[in-house]
């Protein structure tokens, strides 16, 4: 499909917007024409938001939703439905417009007046949650085409499942120019090809603006060789030319790759002095350019009205997916999965999964292995693998060291769309934000794999996790300055701390096996939130013998009480308790008697009830042991308490000579108990 001749820099953008509104008016054209009116009047009702990118796409949004997109908006939780996602998520009223013309309910126009207003699903960016039609949060460039990638993998892992007759849908993203820019959308179309995930497509609105001007400042990619590189293929339309926009999209309906359409549109299109500009992108049009944009697009309509003859339109594509769903329902009836199917996509856990976690725990109170967190990890993956058929693994490529690949998991690939494990190559970030998709799309449990000094790399797509309180477990290893020879660019210091200060996610640092499986399997119960397991690569010594209870699930408890009225409290985590245990046994011998808590999860520490932590923290002098920095910790240790940790980076060395270095050693503990209770 050759280059058109709008993409041409010598045409200027108002001559081009003047000779595409010339163009016949179309029933397409008018119904674009309704979106681009609410997009003009939210903006200018909450006089705030990004107008262009609605007005700009417009047309090629309506080719999509009312000819290609699947969906039924009587049952906006049909698993089947096709996912949409807008990546470009400043343009938020494109969605909502779309959402709202085309019947769901629980989305009205009273809400789009209130566009941008406390508890208005009708957010300044999409927020999943706020309405069932909306298939995840977007507004940080990049995220969404990223997630969608991992939405389309979960489809073809569903279907491969299930069968083409349960799942047989595709994935549509509209992406902006900052999309394309930003890495981690380099990361996650580039997996997306070399998975072949043929039924991802993504619209690329390419109309060379940016806040700071034309794209040019900064941004000279070709991206249809970028992305045919990737593996994808690659089309340029006119994004005003319907009839173009219909081709591509059937040709992508056709394509054994991923495919990419770039769009060649006008930012703010039917704005006389502000469309093709940086000035129409993130701010209302203003009373007098919107009233123009009305007259120049023939909308003689009083502000959030749509004629009706277009609303009976719109409303008819809403249902244009009911006869489909109908057909699914009735193939979902006498599937011979069906009961499997629900469950899964329900995101109930196996029934019998709770036999496995108890046999588990019981084999390592009766074998005591020692362990670094990292096997005792493994251990697990091997027992819960082959029980939770949903659970999908994958690493970083660092699979033999993060011990993430059970037993009997094939990688999923072109060949293998079963399979359940993942190689995502050096891209922590697009691993990230897939495997948000992942669990998004539903009937699968993500778990991903990398060093914990790397969780820097993917952070922004935890973070949306945790805004979305997605169910994606983290297994981070090498957690310290345990990890030794590779030296301060491996060792994580800062890195709990930062975590622990982010919303709605749980940070597990387990102290030896019986710990690791029972944050296992609190990170698996667990449907509300990322988990993160903070492994360690040195080995460690079994610390507990029961086998019972899930103590870690308080998030933090006395694993040795004193041997007689306390007189501290050691406090610590992860390979930290063992040294905390070791110093208890020094001071006993000494007459000096000190508990140990272990405090595997502060999250789940600090949900407790003030009688219990006060009970597990003593009224004893405390003294906090972590190797890690003392960030956070003044909160379990109060204002007299001592910490026992890092104060700068790590170094290269064996990690026992590293531990001696920087005074985490029993020795060092009981040096800190005995001038503490000597006092000043």
């Amino acid at each position: 499909m050759a280059d058109i001749v709008g993409d041409s820099p010598e045409i200027p953008i108002l001559a081009r917007q003047a000779d595409i509104l010339s163009r016949p008016v179309t029933v397409a054209r008018r119904m674009a024409d309704a979106i681009r009116a609410l997009a003009i009047d939210a903006t200018q009702q909450s006089n705030s938001g990004h107008p262009g990118l609605p007005m700009g796409m417009a047309d090629v949004a309506t080719v999509l939703w009312t000819r290609f997109h699947k969906f039924d908006a009587a049952d906006p939780h049909w698993p089947d439905r096709d996912r949409f996602v807008l990546s470009a998520g400043h343009g938020s009223l494109l969605l909502y417009a779309l959402i709202y013309l085309t019947g769901h309910a629980h989305l009205t126009i009273d809400d789009i007046r209130n566009f941008r207003q406390l508890h208005s699903p009708a957010a300044g960016h999409p927020e999943f949650g706020a309405h069932p039609a909306i298939e995840t949060t977007t507004g940080p460039l990049g995220q969404g085409i990223s997630t969608a990638v991992g939405m389309a993998l979960a489809e073809r892992n569903m279907a491969a499942r299930f069968g083409k007759s349960l799942v047989d849908h595709r994935t549509w993203v509209i992406a902006s120019d900052g999309d394309l820019m930003e890495g981690v959308s380099h990361e996650a179309a580039a997996l997306a090809g070399h998975l072949g995930l043929n039924k991802l497509t993504v619209l690329y609105d390419d109309n060379h603006v940016s806040i700071d001007g034309d794209t040019a400042l900064a941004y000279s990619d070709d991206v249809l060789k970028r992305f045919a590189g990737y593996g994808w293929a690659a089309k340029r339309v006119d994004g005003h030319d319907p009839a173009q926009v219909q081709a591509a999209l059937s040709f992508a309906m056709r394509s054994k790759k991923p495919t990419l359409i770039a769009c060649s549109t006008i930012i703010g299109l039917g704005a006389p002095t502000k469309a093709g500009t940086h000035a129409v992108h993130g701010a209302p049009l203003g009373e007098a350019e919107a009233a123009a944009a009305r007259r120049l697009l023939g909308w003689t309509e009083p502000p959030f009205e749509t004629p009706h003859d277009l609303q009976e339109r719109w409303h008819a594509v809403g249902g244009r997916g009911a006869s489909a769903r109908r057909a699914w329902l009735k193939r979902l009836a006498r599937h011979s999965q069906r009961a499997e199917f629900e469950r899964v996509l329900a995101g109930r856990l196996p029934d019998t999964w709770h036999e496995t976690i108890a046999a588990l725990k019981q084999d390592i109170a009766e074998t005591q292995p020692r362990l670094a967190t990292r096997a005792s990890s493994q251990k697990c993956l091997e027992a819960l693998v082959p029980a939770i058929p949903e659970l999908i693994g994958g690493s970083a490529d660092l699979t033999g060291s993060n011990l993430t690949q059970a037993r009997g998991m094939t990688p999923l690939s072109v060949g293998n769309y079963g399979g359940r494990y993942v190689h995502y190559g050096v891209r922590e970030h697009g691993m990230a934000a897939a495997a948000n998709g992942l669990a998004l799309h539903g009937g699968i449990i993500p778990y991903i794999g990398t060093f914990f000094v790397f969780s820097d790399y993917l952070r922004p797509a935890l973070r949306m996790g945790a805004i979305m309180r997605q169910r994606v477990v983290y297994v981070l290893t090498h957690d310290s300055i345990g990890l030794g020879e590779d030296g301060p660019t491996h060792q994580p210091v800062e890195h709990l701390a930062s975590l622990r200060a982010m919303p709605n996610i749980h940070v597990m640092r387990p102290a030896d096996a019986m710990e690791t499986a029972e944050c296992w399997e609190l990170a698996l119960r667990r449907a509300d939130g990322p988990s993160l397991l903070v492994l360690s690569r040195q080995g460690l010594p079994a610390l507990r013998t029961d086998a019972g209870e899930n103590r870690c699930a308080r998030g933090g408890y006395v694993l040795a009480e004193a041997e007689g009225p306390r007189q501290a409290t050691l406090v610590a985590t992860g390979s930290e308790v063992a040294i905390a245990m070791a110093a208890r046994e020094m001071l006993a011998a000494d007459g000096v008697m000190v508990a140990v808590v272990s405090l595997p999860c502060w999250e789940l520490f600090a949900l407790q009830d003030e009688t219990y932590r006060t009970q597990v923290l003593g009224g004893a002098p405390r003294i906090g042991i972590e190797a890690a920095g003392d960030f956070g910790w003044e909160r379990w240790l109060g204002p007299d308490g001592v910490f026992i940790g890092l104060h700068g980076f790590g170094a290269s060395a064996k990690y026992t000579d590293l531990y001696a270095h920087f005074g985490l050693t029993p020795e060092a503990v009981k040096a800190a108990v005995t001038r503490r209770l000597a006092g000043p």
